[in-house]
This record gives C-alpha cells, structure tokens and sequence, in this order.
C-alpha cells in the first residue's frame, strides 16, 4: 500500500497538470481576446522567449509587444491549442509541448482573407507565489497557409 506521502505527492502532481492545461486554454483565450494587460495571468514578468522571427527575448512587455505587432494588425484569431503533453518534476517547474493551429482573419479590405499558422509551443513553467507561469517559451512554426498580408499588410 502506497504511503500517505507518495499518495499525495501523485494527486498534487495530477493537479498541476490539470492547472498546466487549464493556462494554455487561458492563453488562446487572453490572446484571441486582445486582452493584453491580463497575460500577466499566464506568463512571469521575466519570460523569455522565441517566437522564431526575431531570435531569443525578455520580458512580458516585449512579449505583449510580439502578439500586438500581429494581432492588432488583423480581425479575429482563434488559437487552437491540442495534444498537450505535460512533465510535471519534482523542483517545482514544469514543461508542456502543445500542438497550435491559430487562425487570423483580415482587417478592413482584407477581412474576407485568412492565415493560418501551424506549429508547437513549448513552454517552460515555473511554480511562483501566483500560481504556475510560464517562464519561457519556444514557438516552432511548421506551416502556414492562406494569405500572409492579413498579418503584413502593407
């Protein structure tokens, strides 16, 4: 029989996973939502990242910066996040590799066009005193499809 400790070290692990899960669904949510000032809820102030256009950054602001020099360019978008794997360890961080498809409708004389990009995301968390963060992220595109100038209009 399993002792009280491991039982509840297993059942806190699947917890987190679960709270992992629930903050990429909270990120499509917040970036289709062009809710900016609430991605604190999901990344840490010191994130890194790689969106894979402009190399290796720092920071929530520039973060932010990132989704609105795309998304505040184009109508609609819809981030798809699936097949969501988690290795929660032991020194309270975590990853998770997700698979995202995200959808972008035109603007203005392009709102009948769309793009799609398909790709991964792989996070890095940290568990902080506000809950898990995501402390670095590494975005890998695979393809794309559709018109690229409703996220580049000229």
């Amino acid at each position: 029989m399993d002792s009280p400790d491991v039982l509840h070290i297993a059942v806190q692990k699947l917890a987190d996973a679960e709270e992992l899960r629930t903050g990429l669904g909270t990120f499509a949510r917040l970036v289709d939502g062009k809710r900016w000032t609430d991605m604190a809820q999901v990344f840490a102030e010191d994130v890194t990242f790689d969106y894979g256009d402009q190399g290796q950054q720092a920071g929530l602001a520039t973060l932010v910066g990132t989704f609105r020099r795309y998304l505040d360019v184009c109508g609609a978008s819809q981030h798809l996040i699936g097949s969501i794997q988690v290795d929660v360890r032991a020194d309270d961080t975590a990853q998770t590799r997700a698979y995202v498809q995200a959808r972008h409708q035109g603007l203005g004389p392009l709102a009948a066009e769309i793009f799609d990009t398909n790709g991964e995301y792989i996070d890095t968390w940290a568990r902080r005193p506000e809950g898990w963060r995501i402390v670095h992220r590494e975005s890998r595109w695979l393809t794309t499809s559709g018109s690229p100038a409703v996220l580049f209009p000229r």
